[in-house]
């Protein structure tokens, strides 16, 4: 890991008691330094939006079948792709601030567990290079490549372009971070490579003067018009990850969406939002099923990944455990992570009575709280 010497390297193997992605969390502390694990915990506010991400799940009880067939899988098939799991990796900015091989060793857990991987603009490694490790190990993952929109066009434009060469097979456009607070100053050796050469606008507010409203920072917010501008740009398959509204949901489907990532940033950029998982089933009844849905936000378990299935989610993404395991043992800790995960999923799914991810609808559920 880059950064202060006095956290505890990578863990060269996996110890027995590292059983849930609890236990990374846990354990991760102490393998990052206070800045950097600071960073990757917090929420904006009060943190009432990061605590409700959690706290939701816990309000959602199951309801199993008995005596049930259990012949099934978790297999699933997404954008015209077989998915092992209804499991993607989030993309997740600057990972070398947890492991030195950053991005790297997350790939290549995800290429190792045929888990999907998208790519951040903010990558501490290039897009291309991830791209190449997903490659290096057989045939890759579901490959996506999430964008945050540049002030200059072309400057998007080309980050679309670059990553339709390396091959990845979907462009995740995040609409919901334009304005966050800034994040943690960087230490030596980690930076948004992807973004080399270009003007990275920062907003800083002197007493009566402009804050935030009608500043560059804010008109260069994502729009609806950059959304049609990127289906015209693009054959690339285009989720929209970021919406909670169910009438902002349809109007992404009407403009060409292919898919929609229901998500509140894991509760960093606005705090009082509601989970996901209380808002899928109002999105996914807007949109009429017409696109599917993922789900981001709060998921540790697989009865968290059971739940959102069975609300209306196609699949779930995975988030700060990915950090977590990354810091505590690099590519191992990510793919012990992933595979955990995968067993509680397949467990949780034994014990509904629903070998098959279709099979897990609302009736499978009851409300707890």
């Amino acid at each position: 890991m880059v950064g202060d010497v006095t956290h505890l390297p990578p863990l060269p193997a996996i110890p027995p008691d590292l059983r849930t992605l609890a236990d990374y969390e846990r354990r991760a502390q102490a393998h990052l330094t206070p800045e950097v694990w600071r960073h990757i915990q917090e929420g904006s506010g009060a943190e009432i939006t990061l605590a409700e991400n959690r706290t939701a799940f816990a309000r959602i009880g199951l309801l199993p079948r008995a005596l049930a067939d259990l012949d099934g899988s978790t297999e699933i098939e997404l954008l015209g792709r077989r998915h092992a799991a209804p499991l993607l990796l989030a993309p997740l900015a600057y990972q070398r601030l947890a492991h030195c091989d950053g991005e790297l060793a997350s790939v290549r857990a995800a290429t190792a567990l045929g888990t999907g991987f998208i790519a951040s603009t903010l990558s501490s490694v290039s897009l291309e290079e991830i791209a190449v490790a997903a490659q290096s190990l057989g045939t890759p993952p579901p490959l996506w490549f999430q964008l945050y929109l540049q002030p200059d066009r072309e400057h998007s434009l080309q980050l679309v372009r670059r990553a339709e060469s390396a091959g990845y097979e979907a462009i995740v456009l995040t609409v919901d971070a334009a304005l966050k607070p800034a994040g943690i100053a960087l230490p030596p050796g980690v930076e948004a490579v992807n973004l080399a050469g270009m003007p990275r606008p920062r907003q800083t507010a002197v007493p009566g003067g402009r804050i935030l409203l009608g500043t560059p920072l804010a008109a260069a917010a994502p729009g609806w018009h950059d959304l049609a501008w990127l289906r015209k740009t693009t054959t690339l398959p285009i989720l929209v990850k970021g919406l909670l509204l169910g009438e902002d949901a349809a109007r992404a489907v009407d403009e060409g969406a292919d898919a929609l990532i229901v998500s509140n940033h894991g509760g960093r950029v606005l705090d009082g939002l509601p989970s996901p998982v209380e808002l899928i089933q109002s999105v996914a009844e807007a949109t009429s099923a017409r696109v599917p849905l993922l789900l981001d936000g709060g998921i540790r378990t697989g009865t968290d990944v059971v739940k959102a299935l069975a609300l209306g989610a196609s699949a779930v993404l995975l988030g700060r455990p990915v950090m977590h395991a990354l810091a505590v043992a690099g590519m191992a800790g990510v793919a012990h992570a992933i595979h955990l995960l995968r067993t509680e999923l397949e467990a949780a799914m034994a014990q509904l009575g629903c070998p098959r991810c279709d099979l897990l609808t609302a009736e499978r559920l009851v409300r707890l709280g």
